[in-house]
């Protein structure tokens, strides 16, 4: 099968949707985990790269690892933010070594109540045999 073809013709991979799901959605708690831990070089584990991220019209590209700022967390924490829970992953599209997730997450104080809400798309694929996350998409921001 030529290259194009192969792109509009995805392989199966052998493997049920549940298994897909469930290493996709592995990368994206191991991503969150490493994130609420404050470990930018966990996160990074769970990024392809590229990576591109969009806030409303604005994009930002990170063309390789280490690119999240030192001060990340310090000025985060400023706002009150202690972790990141999912409250919705929802798995919309699932293909071999790609899953869409719709997912809603709320940024936490320490005492547990919401400072703020997101819903964004994750794009989780599998590349080389590793889950990552390609490109979350802002939706909104509630």
């Amino acid at each position: 099968m030529s290259e194009y073809a192969a792109f509009f013709q995805p392989v199966a991979s052998g493997e049920s949707a549940t298994e897909l799901i469930a290493g996709a959605e592995a990368c994206l708690e191991g991503f969150t985990a490493c994130f609420n831990s404050r470990d930018r070089a966990g996160m990074d584990g769970h990024l392809h790269f590229p990576h591109t991220m969009f806030s409303g019209a604005e994009q930002v590209v990170w063309e390789k690892p280490g690119q999240l700022s030192e001060g990340f967390f310090d000025e985060l924490k400023k706002t009150g933010w202690a972790n990141t829970v999912y409250e919705e992953k929802q798995p919309v599209l699932v293909s071999p070594d790609k899953v869409h997730f719709r997912v809603r997450y709320t940024r936490r104080a320490v005492d547990g109540s919401v400072l703020s809400v997101h819903e964004n798309i994750w794009f989780v694929t599998r590349i080389c045999g590793r889950w990552g996350i390609v490109s979350p998409v802002l939706l909104g921001r509630i």
